[in-house]
This record gives C-alpha cells, sequence and structure tokens, in this order.
C-alpha cells in the first residue's frame, strides 16, 4: 500500500481498515464535470487515496466560476478545467494517478472514455449528457453517482448500482421542446455544490468500500436555506431501462447516426453569412447580447417546432442560444424528428461575446 501514513486515522476505522484503504487504491474513478460539483468530488476522492481518477472536462476557467470551483484561482483563468483540476489533485496527493480528458462527453467519446473505470461520477449540468452517461453506465454495467443543483437546492442519488433503478426511472426522457429547460443562468450559492460534491464523494467511497447504504433507489434532496433533508424512494421502470440499454447499445455498436456537429465560433460565423443555410437564435427576445446577421432568425425555443415544419429535412439548420445547452437540446429534438444537416453554436453566444463587442 502507497503511504500508508497519509490514511492512519482513515485506516484506524474498522469498517475501513487496511482492506479497506487498499480497495481504494485499486480504484478507477471517472469524474464528468470539473466545475462546481466535480471539484469537491475529484478534493475528496484524491484525499481519501482512490488510486486512478478520470476527468473529463471540455471548458475553460473563468473568473465567474472561483466562487464555487474551489480548485481553481484567477490565475487559472483561460486554462483548461481538466487539466489544472488534474494538476492540483496531484499537488494535493502525488499518489493518485490521474488521466485528463479535455473534451466534452459525447456519444463519439463516451464509450472510449469511459473503458474500465468501475465508477462514474455525474458532476454535468447538461440534461442530454446525463442521459447519455446513463445510457453507457447500464451497457457498461458501471454504477453513476449523480447530483444537480438549482440555487438553494440540490439532490444525490445512485443510479445503476448492482442491477437498481436508472436515470431514467426516475427522470423519463420526455419529447418535444416543451421539455428543454432554459439555460439562463438561474444563480446558485457558491457552497452549495461543494456540499453536494462532498456528498457524492461519500457515496463514491461506500461503494468501492462495500459499507453502509448506498442511495440506489433513493433520492436525497437537500435545502439550504431551511437547512432540511428528505429522501424519496423509487423503483426500477423496466420500459425505462430497456429504452437506455437500447440507446447505450446503439452508441456501444457504432450503429447510432453520426452525433450532430457542435461547431466553433469561427465556422458558425461563416455559417451566417451562407445563403443556404437557416440560423436561428433560439432565445427569448430580451436576452442579450443581441446578434443581428444577415441569416439569423429570432425563434424562440416555444415556436421552433412550429417554425421549422415549413422547411424541408434536409434544410441546413444552426441553432444557437446561450451557452449551447438549449441548442443541443433543441437540436436533438430536430434530429428526431428526422432533420439531418443541423449543427449549433457549441458553447453559446457567450463564446463570441469579444467579436460582438469589436464589431
Amino acid at each position: 500500500m502507497k503511504n500508508s501514513t497519509r490514511y492512519t486515522r482513515q485506516i484506524a476505522l474498522p469498517e475501513i481498515g487496511e482492506q479497506g484503504q487498499q480497495k481504494l487504491q485499486n480504484a478507477r474513478v471517472l469524474v464528468i464535470g470539473a466545475g462546481g460539483l466535480g471539484c469537491p468530488v475529484l478534493q475528496n476522492l484524491a484525499a481519501a487515496g482512490v488510486g486512478f481518477i478520470g476527468i473529463v472536462d471540455g471548458d475553460i476557467v473563468e473568473e465567474t466560476n472561483l466562487h464555487r470551483q474551489l480548485l481553481y484561482t484567477l490565475k487559472d483563468c483561460g486554462k483548461s478545467k481538466a487539466a489544472t483540476a488534474a494538476t492540483v489533485i496531484k499537488e494535493l496527493n502525488p499518489d493518485v494517478e490521474v488521466r485528463v480528458f479535455p473534451e466534452f462527453f459525447n456519444t463519439k467519446n463516451a464509450i472510449e472514455i469511459v473503458g474500465d473505470y468501475q465508477i462514474i461520477v455525474d458532476c454535468t449540468d447538461t440534461i442530454s449528457v446525463r442521459y447519455l452517461i446513463n445510457d453507457v453506465s447500464l451497457v457498461k454495467k458501471v454504477p453513476v453517482v449523480y447530483a444537480s443543483i438549482y440555487k438553494f437546492e440540490g439532490q444525490v442519488s445512485v443510479f445503476n448500482y448492482k442491477n437498481g433503478p436508472s436515470y431514467r426511472c426516475l427522470f423519463p426522457q420526455k419529447e418535444g421542446l416543451n421539455a428543454v429547460p432554459n439555460c439562463v443562468s438561474s444563480g446558485v450559492l457558491g457552497i452549495l455544490p461543494n456540499t453536494l460534491g462532498a456528498l457524492q464523494a461519500t457515496e463514491v467511497l461506500k461503494i468501492i468500500l462495500e459499507i453502509g447504504s448506498v442511495l440506489s433507489g433513493k433520492l436525497l434532496i437537500y435545502d439550504a436555506l431551511q437547512y432540511q433533508t428528505q429522501i424519496i424512494d423509487f423503483t426500477k421502470n423496466p420500459r425505462e431501462i430497456e429504452k437506455g440499454l437500447k440507446s447505450g447499445f446503439l452508441i456501444l455498436n457504432k450503429d447510432s447516426d453520426k452525433v450532430v456537429m457542435a461547431i466553433r465560433q469561427e465556422t458558425f460565423l461563416e455559417k451566417c453569412r451562407q445563403d443556404h443555410c437557416v440560423v436561428i437564435d433560439i432565445r427569448e427576445a430580451y436576452e442579450e447580447p443581441k446578434f443581428n446577421e444577415q441569416n439569423v432568425v429570432n425563434v424562440p425555443l416555444a415556436e421552433l417546432e412550429n417554425y421549422c415544419r415549413k422547411f424541408d429535412k434536409k434544410q441546413e439548420i444552426v441553432l444557437f442560444c446561450q451557452s449551447g445547452q438549449r441548442s443541443q437540446l433543441a437540436l436533438d429534438y430536430l434530429k428526431k424528428e428526422g432533420f439531418t444537416k443541423l449543427s449549433h453554436l457549441e458553447k453559446g453566444i457567450e463564446s463570441i461575446k469579444i467579436h460582438l463587442e469589436t464589431k
């Protein structure tokens, strides 16, 4: 065992001991998302001595992250989150092996990234990625430790653990654009993701050590303002499990359609000047910054379904919103409706703010 002195107080627990610490050292955990939830998860797993940690995140550090993402400092702004987080946790515990995936988790890379990891920790904030994580974990038979936050509230659960309920059992995927959430920032108390991330890390350690009661089939809801918690039980839904497995096997067998392209700002600006492209701003009229190019039309998300009925399914359509979340989900919906030439601005209009300000 590596550096057992570091873990003396942990090994002293009868439920852990040297055998349990060895289990932690041998464990392989994949953390998807190195933001508000991912930072405390990574800190706690590394400190506990989890031997091999994968970090997936295609984003960079921004100053607005710093009030809640405590792995980063001002000097890290503009740097890769995944790479920076890896450097910090290696300094925290040099015994930990870290693999960095400085990319967003999607259908193209999901199977390869998950590889032989034993546990996935879902620290994302995008609904479509949560379904993807669930479906891949189902076919790979890997449990997922999940959390999400909203303003002053958060929730935690464990999915696909020992043939237990999945994310889809708790949150069946809805069809239609009314199911797509608004990605305009609603704010969050900085300490909240750190609290929820610590709870996620606790579930990971319990799974590795095979101790305690795991939150499988249970949703823990935490209200920070009222300091209240409640646990809601939920059961396995065979129909939803079947949906997840079908989706996961399509990805595994590479029989699914190619993932609809997420484009970067340079390509997006080119598309805006091409007459054959329809570029749709799916934000509400009040949202800033404005973006007025010759081929851009503003169609709020709730109206998009009807608006697109007039187009041929082979019409090239480019979607964008504020940060890329709504446009990705709207794109997924249009894909299901049979549209074949779709793309969206990967990180939303926020990614080309500088371009807009210099015009």
